[in-house]
């Protein structure tokens, strides 16, 4: 995707700034021409008998303004002139310096500025060439950012994670947590490509509404018919229209969040154990792994790990499916295990073994 000249207002790539806001700095620099402007104009005002005016010799407050902003700005007309040594002194010693300064400040907030503009337009640019395979969470809500922190958790770069949002507050929550954003809807193609969908290898979608998730996952696959998209809905009635729509995975929110209320209902002890397996960096952790090359041809209820499912062939069977009583090579272990052994360890194998994979 090449960089475009300009960015639209329905999609802005944002990237997080490490430093204050250029407005804050250009406020600053007003703030100080206007210091000095009124200063400038009390000199005047206050010695206004050392100054005299071609025109009736007297100098009023309007003609103090009127001398100090030609002079400050160099025009220089020459109808009001200092006469007296303090005024000529205060102009040599006092108002040069504070034109100089004032001059200084005018062009380097333009420079600030036009550099500043520069400078974000060529940081967009170089991020939209080196993001590639990267992940795209579209929504930074409740369910957006428990993704992302699995997700960084689980060892994904914070420069591989681009979000899509239209909120104001998802660009100030991305920002602070250091992640770029593109603002806009994400049901639209121009938002998308701004996130380099079509190169995306995963979409984490969790829109807010399940007509919103729908639309999302049909733009993202007539964008990027590879990509690995996970969408969440409100309603379980919704699921197989996600689906349709492209989805690999659809994750019901309410019908879970009543399945575990109604569990910890029926026993406070089996909800905390949902809890613990929901909840990352403690106690226990849901993990796929690879298969070692030591547990080949063994049963998965015999693993040290506490097996699950196994996934064979992309279709994923219950550990005492009778398919899967022998583990082989290629199968993928679902597993629970203590959140201390890196539950999601990097391939192959869990404790820096080969995996069967590698065995000739």
């Amino acid at each position: 995707m090449s960089p475009e000249s300009g960015e639209s207002a329905s999609a802005k790539v944002r990237l997080p700034e490490h430093q204050r806001s250029p407005w804050w700095a250009l406020g600053r620099r007003l703030v100080a021409a206007l210091v000095i402007l009124v200063g400038t104009v009390l000199l005047v005002y206050v010695d206004r008998r050392g100054y005299t005016d071609n025109h009736d010799g007297v100098i009023s407050l309007l003609d103090a303004i009127y001398y100090t902003t030609v002079t400050l700005s160099t025009t220089g007309y020459g109808d009001i002139t200092p006469v007296s040594d303090t005024a000529r002194m205060v102009n040599a010693f006092v108002i040069t310096p504070a034109r100089i300064a004032f001059l200084v400040l005018l062009i380097g907030t333009t420079l600030e500025v036009l550099a500043t503009q520069g400078r974000e337009m060529f940081r967009v640019a170089r991020w939209r060439k080196r993001v590639d395979n990267h992940v795209v969470v579209i929504g930074y809500g409740t369910k957006g950012r428990s993704a992302v922190d699995t997700l960084l958790s689980n060892g994904i770069a914070k420069e591989s994670i681009v979000i899509v949002d239209p909120k104001s507050a998802a660009v100030s929550d991305a920002h602070e947590d250091g992640l770029a954003i593109v603002t806009g809807d994400a049901t639209r193609r121009e938002v998308l490509r701004r996130a380099g969908v079509e190169r995306a290898d995963q979409v984490v979608i969790t829109a807010d509404r399940d007509d919103s998730t729908v639309l999302a996952t049909l733009t993202v696959r007539q964008l990027n018919p590879t990509a690995h998209v996970v969408a969440s809905v409100r309603e379980q009635s919704n699921v197989p229209l996600v689906r349709q729509s492209g989805a690999d995975s659809v994750v019901t929110s309410s019908d879970a969040v009543g399945r575990l209320l109604g569990l910890s209902s029926l026993s406070p002890t089996l909800g905390s154990v949902m809890q613990d397996l929901l909840t990352y960096g403690e106690g226990l952790e849901v993990a796929e792994r690879d298969l070692l090359v030591s547990e080949v041809g063994k049963q998965p209820q015999t693993l040290p790990d506490q097996v699950i499912a196994v996934v064979r062939d992309e279709t994923v069977h219950r550990y005492f499916d009778p398919v899967v009583t022998q583990l082989a090579r290629g199968d993928r272990l679902i597993v629970v295990r203590p959140s201390k052994e890196l539950p999601w360890a990097p391939r192959p194998g869990t404790h820096h073994e080969a995996s069967a994979d590698d065995e000739d």
